[in-house]
């Protein structure tokens, strides 16, 4: 039987080698916002692992919308000029499609590295000022500014802007990220939006800034793979359900958004996140269903078998793999030597290909054994 994870798939105007994604991981590694050569090595095994696609880091469209000083962003001609050099250099050995996702930190900007203890960092210590739709704290971070009409406007062009530049630096699929309680999850939630204009209240105005960013992206961006990263809940009572994640789906859809990947939580530390095995693959079946737009599940996608039957049974078009790739950056090889399907394989890597290594049949010795 043909695995259907290993089958093609076309989103917008290009078509994908296989359904396997490889997720945005944020490395904190670069400076000024511009990629180093640890994301040239990072990314480049990423693209030799044989998935369809590869989702760089999330790229802050301003420098105040970095969470931290070591993520990335696509907000000056320097940033732009280092994104496109590293592409380039790993384009020249590897087929895989490139994504960006585009992100603003909102509230949850200004903080340490992860490893450094990832405190918030107040303005006097170095931190940079944030903002949100509502002057309400994320955790024990500062309160945020409330954003002003100005900060929207000009925020809606950062994001164009950023857009414009990934298409110049060569990515093939853009992402809005609008989850993880970042600054578009915190408009679409009413846990962090109180505002009491056009932006704030109903589920149609707290979908409004949302989708004003992603129609200024699409009309900077043609050409390209168009895709939202949206949460299916918020796990907190009065948080976002799946039933307003389905909402903001269809009208996505409307615009020309050409899929979604459904992700949950991290709005606010007060969440009671229930974590299994493909835990948040619920969401992705319940909106692929109602919104009726092609869609990537994520989270806790461990094994072959589990992705395989994610995407053969309908419950999403396609999966995506995060800490599994830097456990095992090659987890999609054991993927098709598992399922049974070819996969391509730079003719450097060929002899250690399934069909032509021995060896292969000893790991599946010992993980029948296991």
């Amino acid at each position: 039987m043909t695995s259907k994870l290993f089958t093609p798939i076309t989103l917008g105007p290009h078509s994908y080698a296989n359904r396997i994604a490889i997720a945005p991981m944020a490395q904190y590694s670069a400076v000024d916002g511009n990629p180093t050569d640890w994301h040239l090595i990072h990314w480049g095994t990423l693209a030799t692992s044989g998935a369809g696609l590869v989702m760089i880091e999330a790229t802050a469209v301003e420098a105040d919308g970095r969470p931290t000083a070591g993520d990335i962003g696509l907000y000056s001609d320097d940033n732009e000029a280092q994104l496109a050099r590293v592409l380039a250099s790993i384009r020249a050995y590897a087929p895989a499609k490139f994504g960006i996702q585009l992100f603003h930190g909102g509230r949850k900007s200004s903080t340490a590295i992860h490893w450094l203890g990832g405190q918030p960092i107040l303005p006097e210590d170095g931190g940079w000022p944030t903002l949100a739709p509502s002057a309400i704290a994320f955790g024990n971070g500062p309160v945020p500014r409330a954003a002003e009409p100005a900060d929207l406007t000009r925020i809606r062009a950062a994001f164009a802007n950023a857009a414009r530049r990934a298409v110049k630096a060569g990515f093939d699929l853009i992402e809005l990220h609008a989850a993880h309680g970042y600054l578009l999850h915190q408009f679409l939630s009413p846990i962090s939006n109180r505002r009491t204009d056009a932006y704030g209240g109903t589920l149609e105005n707290r979908l409004r800034f949302p989708l004003e960013v992603f129609e200024a992206v699409r009309d900077a961006a043609p050409g390209v793979t168009l895709g939202v990263r949206l949460t299916g809940s918020d796990w907190i009572d009065g948080g976002i359900t799946p039933d307003e994640a389905s909402a903001f789906a269809r009208a996505l859809k409307e615009r020309g958004c050409h899929y979604v990947d459904v992700s949950s939580g991290a709005l606010d530390p007060s969440q009671k996140v229930v974590v299994g095995p493909g835990y948040q693959v619920a969401f992705a079946e319940q909106v692929k269903r109602e919104a009726g737009i092609p869609v990537r599940a994520v989270g806790l996608i461990v094994t072959p078998e589990q992705a395989e039957d994610i995407v053969a049974s309908g419950k999403a078009d396609l999966i995506a793999i995060a800490r599994a790739a830097l456990a095992n950056p090659r987890w999609p090889w054991d993927a098709a030597h598992v399922l049974g399907a070819k996969l391509d394989i730079a003719p450097q890597y060929q002899r250690a290909a399934s069909g032509v290594w021995p060896g292969w049949a000893m790991l599946s010795l010992k993980a029948a054994a296991e």
